[in-house]
């Protein structure tokens, strides 16, 4: 499996991990609130139980007061203790319906209360009607004895019961919390662990692909760097050539011319005259090739009349209209970069003849601070917007004439441009100069 695919993995494989680990801590946590709520329940019965022993307090405690004084007071704290007593019953009862057994113990603490609650009134009836009747509140008394013992035991009995239900509900309680802090720790330690592992995928993909991007600007410099020497053995090839045809094949031309013209001063014949119109058109041409692989002007003079000599024949040859902007003083520009702008001007008017049908063009060279700028523009069809692309893109199809002119540019430390105009194309390329060459050249 590829680094990419196994860094998505670990990282799928992490994110559903948390995801499963958030949903098993969701259903922990909401068992774990529902157990926290039955602890709470428990201590809720045991208020309710509080609450029923209270009032029964404050009922015998009234009964006791009301003996002791007969004071009206203690009738009507009674009667307000016993009017609290259906609703303190009616509280517990919802609280222990769920549990049969509380719910039974319940019941019976009901009818313990009521025979209770009427041995009170009794009491307080006896008083009233014979305050002096001992024997009777001993006897009310008596039996109150037992009754308040089954309530007490009843009361203590669902004391018991919620208390044992209490232990059970926080063990459960604890269990569950212990088991959502295992299930979260571990859930966080493997998907940690995962997301190392998609970290570490992750960087030996980046590191492969930044050692491949190495790689490939190495082949480009390396690339670049080998364009550059072919162009330069290109022209010192296209120099020695110009020099032979100049120096050996055009002397032997010359040579031969003159021994004609010797021959024909003597012997004037038709065939001897077409023969020396041939061989002047010969001489003429090796010369133009000559020139063409190399201007001698370029080294003698400069690029200003090198280009020059170069346009005027260029326009006599394709028949275009060519409009010439030159400054006169470029004769100190250093020759890789006199040269280099010569072979630019050179491909751009070829492939304005070639490809673009324009009948005009213009040529442009400008000086600035610490640059020189050729501008060549032509008037037709305008460049091929795919050739375009290519340019830009540094792609395939951007022509072997563009991309010989852009490593050359490149390799002079200079900049290349195509711009679509209205009409027409325009190729632009600027070179920077030293700040010697450009204090030569404004001088």
């Amino acid at each position: 499996m590829p680094p990419r695919q196994k860094a998505q993995a670990a990282f799928a494989s992490a994110v559903l991990l948390l995801l499963l680990s958030a949903l098993a801590g969701y259903f922990s946590i909401t068992r774990l609130r529902e157990s926290e709520k039955w602890v709470i329940h428990t201590y809720e019965v045991r208020g309710a139980l509080g609450d029923i022993d209270w009032v029964m307090v404050r009922a015998g405690r009234a009964r006791a007061g009301y003996l002791n004084t007969q004071g009206a007071e203690f009738l009507s704290e009674f009667d307000a203790a016993v009017s609290e007593i259906p609703r303190t019953q009616r509280h517990l009862r919802e609280l222990t319906s769920d549990n049969p057994t509380q719910k039974e113990l319940c019941t019976r603490l009901g009818a313990a209360m009521s025979r209770r609650l009427e041995l009170l009134r009794e009491s307080i009836q006896a008083e009233k009607q014979s305050p002096q009747n001992g024997q009777a509140q001993a006897d009310l008394a008596r039996q109150s004895v037992p009754v308040s013992s089954e309530m007490t035991s009843i009361m203590e009995q669902m004391r018991d019961e919620e208390q044992r239900l209490l232990v059970i509900r926080e063990q459960t309680s604890h269990r569950l919390f212990i088991v959502t802090i295992v299930i979260l720790s571990i859930a966080f330690v493997v998907a940690l662990e995962l997301f190392a592992v998609h970290y570490r995928f992750l960087s030996a993909e980046l590191e492969a692909r930044e050692q491949a991007e190495r790689n490939a600007l190495d082949s480009e410099e390396s690339l670049r760097r080998l364009t550059g020497r072919l162009l330069q053995l290109q022209d010192a090839e296209r120099r020695k050539f110009s020099r032979e045809l100049h120096d050996s094949l055009g002397q032997y031309l010359i040579g031969v011319k003159m021994n004609l013209e010797l021959y024909g001063a003597n012997d004037k014949d038709t065939h001897l005259e077409e023969a020396l119109q041939l061989l002047d058109q010969a001489i003429n041409e090796t010369r133009t090739i000559s020139h063409l692989l190399h201007p001698p002007l370029l080294d003698e003079a400069g690029l200003s009349s090198a280009a020059r000599w170069y346009v005027e024949g260029f326009a006599q040859r394709s028949g275009m209209e060519i409009k010439v902007d030159l400054p006169e003083d470029v004769t100190r520009l250093p020759k890789p970069l006199a040269l280099g702008l010569f072979r630019v001007l050179q491909e751009s008017l070829t492939n304005i003849h070639r490809h673009a049908n324009s009948t005009r063009a213009d040529v442009e060279l400008k000086f600035f601070p610490g640059k020189v700028a050729l501008q060549v523009r032509d008037y037709g069809k305008g460049i091929d917007p795919d050739l375009l692309d290519g340019f830009r893109t540094m792609g395939m199809n951007s022509g072997v004439g563009l991309a010989g002119m852009r490593e050359r540019v490149r390799e002079l430390g200079g900049q290349l441009t195509i711009q679509a105009c209205e009409p027409g194309t325009m190729i632009v390329v600027t070179m920077p100069l030293l700040e010697r060459i450009e204090t030569a050249t404004a001088s």
